[in-house]
Parts: structure tokens; C-alpha cells; sequence
């Protein structure tokens, strides 16, 4: 009999990992006998053999996706307020999506890798007479929900792709599938998977529900996003969007020195565009469904979810509150469980605590001066000061971020923590951000149990419910904005940041509100894999990205053209998938 591989430690945490909450015995269970190896016919037929075919279905996240460190890279690195080191940002931040890298073709081969893990996992559990019929229900659920979460994300990156019913074991081959329109990959499998999970799988308020899986509130949730990307997708061309952007630097001669100076944000106004595979989609329908979703999910119809006080959101314990819809979790140091993004979002101490050249990605100064100076978004949430240890002294010493308000002043006053003896040169900064000077975020580091392991315990965040309250907000603003209602859902978000909050008659129309939710997002969702696709779904990517005037402050490519729309098919796919003759545009 064909054996499958589980991870051991997967079957030493039982139903803990790899997502959702972590409960305090998921170390004891560390110590329980692992099993390396188990076949499909050693599965009990009862409700914990039905859960052992759901985790072998998450474990693909893991294990077929962030374990070397290809991911997040294809969701975060494309979009405008990002940048990082050169060689950090090569492939995907710098348009270079075709690089022949395991990079570039992560995306495609881990979702459809999930998605097979799920057709045999469906199979499998639908056969089974053990399990009750509430936990049955809710198993399958869980695997609908992981299918349509794979589509979804497959979809909006390549358009339209193969979809699969079953497994490669009973299919026999996965190589002659052609590509469906990304029209019917929405209406005929991401939507029906979606409907039914919502309804199969445990609210996290009933008795059955097991820390560690996904919500029914996760699948409502989803299915709004679904909707909200449809509807954006397909709203007129004529529609306006404003975006704060602009080319990064200019050039002034000062005193016979050609002199970078650093510029401010701009509010530039970009009409949309259609995105191509979306025509059909009726707009206001799809944005009904998103607000109904959305606020049943705030209501309460799906279980108990909130937004969670900001100074415990991104702490340990707050990693696993009920914001957080669907994450990936993680384990500190663990070979196959613990993540490598945190190394370049974080950066790795050492005994003394100083960072190393590893910490290369972050947010741009036009991102950060989206904010007020007290946001707790930039004022807790970047880290405004390190040490760190460089190979040579253009790296090493004390940086401070930003160069300007109230740290800048800090600095000149040498107020902590800008007094620390070891920075015997002073402190330095560059305002617009070199390779090594970014508003780096501090929302991962925070969750960290300790930083000077490769492998960390951040965990990754694919859905909050801040998400589904922002969708709320554009929802009620594409049907009937500017009204009360979206802007109230809006200053959910911002109050729990300390933000000034909103009022109505600051908005003239719908396209200035769309503009500031849009914008919200930006500030919120930074680093957690939201932007590029933002702006690919309100059809304003290439404007927005362009507007850069081709490069960021640290010389990463920000140009793109139209094929830059959707991720090129990997080469491995075109050759041995015989029903797919041509790839995306310009990838050929």
C-alpha cells in the first residue's frame, strides 16, 4: 500500500498546528510518541482519523510552500509601497516573475499541491461511516474552504487556469487539463466551495470547534473578499481611484553637488480599468453579496469575532485571538514549522540584541507618510531604532527611521533610546530608505519567542477580520456612498489605531471614499500579501506602479507593462500539460 508522509511533528500537535489557535498543550503533545510514516489504511474511521486528513491537507502550507522560504515573496514583494535590497527584491519586486527560480513558479505549484491534498482528503473522508455526521460536515468543509482559498489566489494571479475534481491518485494524471475562463473558475468552483463551507464548518462558539482549524466566520469572510475582488474587478472604467504616489527621489544640484532628494506623496487620480475575465460580473451584484457576508460575519451570524486592542494583536497571545480568520502558524526553530520570512521582515539578533544584514525588507517613506505622526500603525508598529552588525561600516552601527518628527528629535535631544553608549559614531538614518534604511514593521517581531534563530515562530496572516470590516465599508460605499454606515465601518479600523477618525462630509463622492478605504488597507494590511492585489482588482497596477517613474530609493525596477497583469504559467506546467498551449501574454 502506497505510503503517505506526515510530518512528525504534525502528528505530535495533533489538531493544534499548523493553523488557527495555539492552546497550551500543543508542547505537551510535542512529547507524545511521533509516527513518521502512516498509510491511508491505518486512518481510524472515526472523527479523529476524518481530522487526520484535514491537518495532512494544511500541512501543504508548510511543507509545499513557505518551508524555503519562496513565500511570501509572490504575494508581497509586487506592488508600490514596498522595497527592500537589490537582491532581496530581483524576481518578483522587480517585475521578473518568469526567473526560473523556485520563486517564480511557488505560487502555482503550492496551490495546486494544496488543492490535490484536498481532493484526496474529500475522497477519503466522504467514504467514511465513523466520524458523527456534525464532524464529517465540518471536516469537508474545511477542505472546500482550502480548494477555494487555492483558486481564489490562483486566479487572481494567472488568470484562467485548470481545476482539478480529484486527486492525481485517482485521476491517474494531472497533465492534459486545459485552462477554464477565470469567469467559471469563480462561479463554478471558488463560490459553490465557499457557500457550502460557510455552513458545514464549526463557528468558533460551538462546543466541537478545535482550536487550530478555520471558522465558519473564516469561509464568510473569504467569500466577501471573493465578492469585493469581483466587484471591483468589473466596476466601469470611467470610475476614478486616488493613490498617494510618486517618484521617489529627485535630483537638485546644491552647491556644484548633484544632491538625491528625497520627495513627499502625491494624491494623483488613476482611472481604472476593467480587469480582463471580470467583464461579466455584474458589480452591484457582487457588492450586495459582499456586504451581506460582511455583516453578517460582524453581526455575529458566524461566531464571535473582533477587532482586537492594537497593543495586543501582534503579541504572542494575540497571534491567536479571534481576528485572525485564517494564519499560517508556526514553531520556533522547527526545520519544517518554523518561518524564514521572518529573517528579512525581522531581522535575526544576535547575544547582544543587535540585527543583522538579513533584516531587507520594509515599507517605503510614502507608505509611512500616510499616517499621523501618532498612528500606532507607524508609531508603535515600525521600528524606529537598531543596531546592527554590518560586514563593513556601510552597514554596521546605530540607524534610526524616520528622519523627520518627533525621532528625528529624539535623536537630536539623544532622548532613549537614543542614548545607548554603544553608538559611538551617532545615529543615522536616510530618510527615503537605501538598502538598509526602511520603516520596517514590528508587527511580526512582536510575535517572535526568540530572534536569533533562523527559523522563526511569526506567523503569517492570509485573512483578519479587519479585512471583512474594511470590506463592509466598501461595500456600503460602492452601493450607496458616501454614507454613514461605510465611513462608521472605516473608523472601526482607524480607532483601534489611534487614528483621527473620518467624517462624512469630508467625502464629495464615492470615488473619494473608495480612495481612503483603499488607502486604509494600504496602511493595514502592509507586509501581509494585500497591496499588489488591491491594485490589480481596481484595474489602477500599471498606473500606480509607473507612477514610481520606473525605480525605487534602493534601485529596484518598479516599471511594469501589461504582461506584469498576471504571473506567467510556470515552464514545467507548459511542457507536460498538453491541454495548455500558450501562456499569459508577453511570457511566451
Amino acid at each position: 500500500m502506497k505510503k503517505y508522509k506526515l510530518i512528525s511533528a504534525v502528528l505530535a500537535l495533533g489538531l493544534c498546528m499548523p493553523f488557527g489557535l495555539l492552546t497550551t498543550s500543543c508542547e505537551d503533545m510535542l512529547e507524545e510518541k511521533p509516527y513518521d510514516f502512516i498509510s491511508p489504511g491505518e486512518i481510524e474511521n472515526s472523527d479523529g482519523g476524518a481530522d487526520m486528513w484535514v491537518i495532512g491537507v494544511y500541512n501543504v502550507l508548510h511543507t509545499g510552500m513557505f518551508i524555503y522560504g519562496s513565500f511570501p515573496r509572490p504575494l508581497d514583494y509586487d506592488c508600490d509601497y514596498i522595497s527592500g535590497a537589490v537582491w532581496q527584491f530581483s524576481e518578483f519586486g522587480s517585475g521578473n516573475f518568469q526567473g526560473g527560480s523556485a520563486q517564480c513558479n511557488a505560487l502555482w505549484t503550492g496551490m495546486y499541491s494544496l488543492i490535490n491534498k484536498a481532493n484526496q482528503a474529500i475522497a477519503q473522508i466522504e467514504g467514511m461511516s465513523g466520524p458523527t455526521e456534525a464532524h464529517k460536515k465540518n471536516c469537508l468543509g474545511e477542505c472546500y474552504f482550502l480548494k477555494a482559498w487555492a483558486y481564489f489566489y490562483l486566479a487572481r494571479a494567472y488568470g484562467d487556469i485548470p481545476v482539478y475534481s480529484v486527486s492525481v491518485n485517482e485521476s491517474g494524471s494531472y497533465t492534459d487539463n486545459p485552462r477554464i475562463p477565470v469567469q467559471q473558475v469563480y462561479e463554478e468552483q471558488i463560490i459553490p466551495l465557499l457557500d457550502k463551507a460557510k455552513d458545514m464548518i464549526y463557528k468558533n462558539t460551538d462546543g466541537a470547534y478545535v482550536p487550530g482549524r478555520v471558522s465558519a466566520a473564516s469561509a464568510a469572510g473569504l467569500l466577501a473578499k471573493v465578492y469585493a475582488t469581483m466587484g471591483a474587478a468589473s466596476t466601469p472604467a470611467s470610475e476614478q481611484v486616488i493613490v498617494k504616489t510618486g517618484v521617489p527621489y529627485v535630483i537638485q544640484n546644491i552647491n556644484g553637488v548633484d544632491t538625491k532628494i528625497y520627495t513627499d506623496p502625491v494624491a494623483t487620480t488613476f482611472s481604472k480599468n476593467v480587469v480582463a475575465g471580470y467583464e461579466s460580473f455584474d458589480p452591484r451584484a457582487c457588492y450586495e453579496n459582499a456586504y451581506q457576508l460582511a455583516s453578517d460575519v460582524i453581526e455575529g451570524v458566524y461566531g464571535n469575532h473582533e477587532l482586537v486592542a492594537y497593543d495586543n494583536l501582534w503579541t504572542a497571545t494575540g497571534k491567536t485571538s479571534s481576528e485572525f480568520l485564517f494564519s499560517l502558524q508556526s514553531l520556533s526553530g522547527d526545520s519544517s514549522f518554523g518561518t524564514l520570512f521572518g529573517l528579512h521582515y525581522c531581522g535575526r539578533l544576535n547575544n547582544k540584541g543587535h540585527v543583522d544584514n538579513s533584516l531587507t525588507v520594509g515599507m517605503r517613506k510614502h507608505w509611512y507618510l500616510l499616517f499621523e505622526e501618532k498612528d500606532y500603525r507607524v508609531d508603535k508598529g515600525v521600528l524606529h531604532c537598531w543596531i546592527r552588525e554590518g560586514s563593513d561600516s556601510s552597514w554596521g552601527g546605530g540607524s534610526y527611521y524616520p528622519n523627520f518628527g518627533k525621532w528625528k528629535s529624539m535623536v537630536d535631544a539623544k532622548e532613549p533610546p537614543f542614548d545607548n553608549p554603544e553608538v559611538t559614531a551617532g545615529w543615522r538614518s536616510d530618510e527615503g530608505g537605501s538598502e538598509q534604511f526602511f520603516a520596517y514593521t514590528t508587527k511580526y517581531s512582536q510575535q517572535i519567542s526568540d530572534q536569533t534563530l533562523e527559523r522563526m515562530d511569526a506567523n503569517y496572516p492570509f485573512l483578519r477580520y479587519a479585512d471583512v470590516v474594511l470590506i463592509k465599508a466598501e461595500a456600503a460605499n460602492e452601493l450607496n456612498g458616501p454614507t454613514q454606515e461605510a465611513v462608521d465601518a472605516l473608523n472601526d479600523v482607524r480607532s483601534r489605531s489611534n487614528a483621527t477618525l473620518k467624517e462624512l462630509d469630508a467625502f464629495a463622492n464615492k470615488a473619494s471614499l473608495r480612495s481612503a478605504i483603499l488607502e486604509e488597507r494600504a496602511m493595514e494590511f502592509a507586509l501581509e500579501g494585500d497591496r499588489r492585489w488591491d491594485l490589480i482588482r481596481w484595474g489602477i497596477y500599471l498606473q500606480a506602479m509607473n507612477a514610481l517613474g520606473g525605480m525605487d530609493e534602493a534601485n529596484n525596477v518598479k516599471a511594469r507593462q501589461e504582461k506584469h497583469l498576471l504571473f506567467p504559467i510556470p515552464t514545467m506546467e507548459m511542457l507536460t500539460n498538453q491541454a495548455i498551449t500558450s501562456n499569459n501574454p508577453g511570457w511566451n
